[in-house]
């Protein structure tokens, strides 16, 4: 309640204070417009400066990973061929004792 009758009065004060000192009003509010639009402007101009830098720094860092997909491919790709070279070895290796273990079983029937 303290803080709505305070307000009311502050309100009835600076209504009173506007209309005895109007001139004296406008004469800050001329003199403060240009001082924010020129921090204003400042403020965007930063703002736009450090967008552009992340937006580069983006752009470097998904050309980074896109080299780091390609290296990771071809890694892939070498590492299945490998393991189709080593599953090749492993089918000779199974069909050979598979023909040493005929052969023994031959020798041991005779």
């Amino acid at each position: 309640m303290k803080v709505l009758i305070g307000g009311a009065v502050a309100a009835v004060l600076g209504l009173i204070g506007l209309g005895i000192w109007w001139e004296e009003f406008f004469i800050l509010l001329a003199g403060g417009i240009p001082i924010i639009l020129l921090l204003g402007g400042a403020l965007a101009i930063y703002v736009g400066f450090d967008e552009m830098k992340d937006q580069m720094k983006s752009k470097e860092e998904e050309a980074a990973s896109s080299a780091d997909l390609d290296a990771a491919k071809e890694e892939l790709q070498k590492a299945k061929a490998e393991a189709e070279k080593y599953k090749a070895e492993l089918a000779k290796a199974k069909a050979a004792d598979k023909e040493e273990s005929e052969k023994a079983k031959a020798a041991k029937k005779k």
